[in-house]
């Protein structure tokens, strides 16, 4: 006799059901089958890949991890793309290329949760710089609900018909896109082109388990832009012998402001920030230049154009007025882009009634964005252009928002030392979520 309960008998059996093929036709099957996998394998992955984070492009031992994970699914496996990327690959008849994308980097942050598997480590970048590392911003969720994903879609073949592409991504979080990399290390020509591309994201902004995707853009476009400040420098008690960069800096820094506030319309989203000032190495010394380092948000072309352009405009008139020379004006470069992340709003509308049917309408929910995130998803969907859903997947207990509500401790936000994700729904659901698009795009041939 086994020395299993009887509760694990009849969860095995049920497992068992779920995925000898009935999970293609049950949607509860499915729900049961990934539910059983979180017990049996998902959490205790979970729970290593947070306590043993890795930073952008050294994401070595979670790489090789997810590798050993998709071989033992059966999946052809490939190491090594675009430095430390991973592709999966599962070949199951005629029909659609399908891709699949989780990104597996941390985060430069040293964990402050009560989590009992919290990080503790602390990483080497790949610069040689050292710094604690925590999953910050759940790419820890992300990577295991495609280890689930793998394993129900590879259990559960009679249910679809066509070629899988599992991606697991490095350095989503760093300043050089790991999605760039994959695709300069020729992704589509090596492995084929999807016809469609997923992405999910955990969110701490929605509902444990809950599922959004938008029917537009899903996250923002970044340019990080840098303004040189060139100023004259003097003694600091004699400013009038020179042109102060600091002061100038300042200036263009809240003439910056107005560019949402004023030039753009109100019911159109942006930002400007700037999140550097940097200027002078002694505080009786009138410096030569100051530097501002700037990240800006936008959700299309037109509204990228204009607060570009304005900033280029906005610095140079400021200068003009503080007397500086024409070849002492500033110097603005744009020092990187991420394009916004568009999902394809037809195929939003086709996984919405895949999972209203499969997983039911309570699974569902409304949210808008708080913020202006960025992506470097669409480096894989915009050239040559891939039909595309980015949807993302809820990660806070419903009870934390109504404490907060109530004026109790805020919910902490993605990249604090604080974040944490109620990873059993979040990732279960990922799963669910995950798989039903999937066969939604990959139906059985007949």
């Amino acid at each position: 006799m086994s020395s299993r309960g009887p509760q694990a008998l009849l969860s095995g059996a049920l497992l068992a059901l779920a995925v000898s093929g009935s999970a293609g036709a049950d949607p509860g099957a499915l729900q049961l089958a990934v539910a059983e996998d979180y017990s049996r394998n998902l959490d205790a992955l979970f729970k290593h890949f947070h306590a043993n984070p890795e930073l952008s492009f050294v994401e070595f031992e979670t790489a090789a991890r997810l590798a050993k994970e998709l071989r033992e699914l059966g999946y052809e496996v490939t190491e090594g793309v675009g430095k430390t990327g991973v592709v999966a690959m599962l070949r199951n008849g005629p029909g659609p290329l399908v891709m699949m994308r989780a990104d597996m980097d941390a985060l430069p942050v040293a964990e402050l949760t009560d989590l009992p598997y919290k990080s503790t480590v602390v990483k080497t970048n790949s610069e040689g710089q050292k710094f604690p590392v925590m999953h910050a911003c759940g790419h820890d969720v992300h990577i295991t609900a495609l280890v689930g994903t793998a394993r129900q879609m590879a259990s559960q073949r009679d249910a679809w018909s066509g070629t899988l592409m599992l991606i697991a991504q490095p350095a989503e979080e760093w300043k050089e896109s790991g999605a760039k990399a994959m695709m300069e290390d020729n992704l589509w020509e090596r492995f084929g082109q999807p016809d469609f591309a997923l992405a999910f994201h955990v969110s701490a902004e929605i509902e444990a388990g809950k599922i959004f995707a938008a029917p537009k853009a899903a996250y923002s476009g970044v340019d990080s832009v840098d303004v040189t400040v060139r100023g004259i420098g003097a003694h600091g008690a004699s400013p009038h012998r020179g042109k102060d960069p600091v002061v100038v800096a300042s200036q263009i820094v809240m003439a910056l402001q107005t560019l949402v506030s004023r030039e753009l319309s109100p019911r159109e989203p942006g930002v400007v920030t700037v999140g550097v000032l940097r200027a002078g190495n002694k505080r009786n010394v009138i410096s030569e230049e100051a530097k501002l380092e700037l990240t800006v948000r936008s959700d299309t072309p037109e509204t990228r154009e204009k607060l570009l352009a304005g900033i280029r405009r906005v610095a140079e008139h400021v200068a003009r007025a503080a007397g500086l020379p024409e070849d002492r004006l500033p110097i603005v470069e744009n020092k990187g882009t991420l394009p916004v992340t568009v999902n394809d709003p037809e195929l939003v509308a086709r996984l919405n009634g895949a999972w209203r049917h499969s997983l039911g309408e309570d699974m569902l929910t409304d949210y808008d964005r708080q913020g202006m995130g960025g992506e470097d998803f669409p480096y894989f969907t915009i050239d040559p252009p891939i039909s595309s859903v980015y949807f993302q997947i809820g990660g806070t207990p419903a009870r934390a928002f109504s404490v907060e509500a109530a004026g109790g401790p805020p919910v902490p936000s993605h990249h604090s030392p604080r974040f944490k994700i109620d990873p059993e729904p979040a990732i279960t659901s990922g799963v669910a979520a995950t798989v039903v698009a999937l066969r939604e795009l990959m139906p059985p041939q007949t």
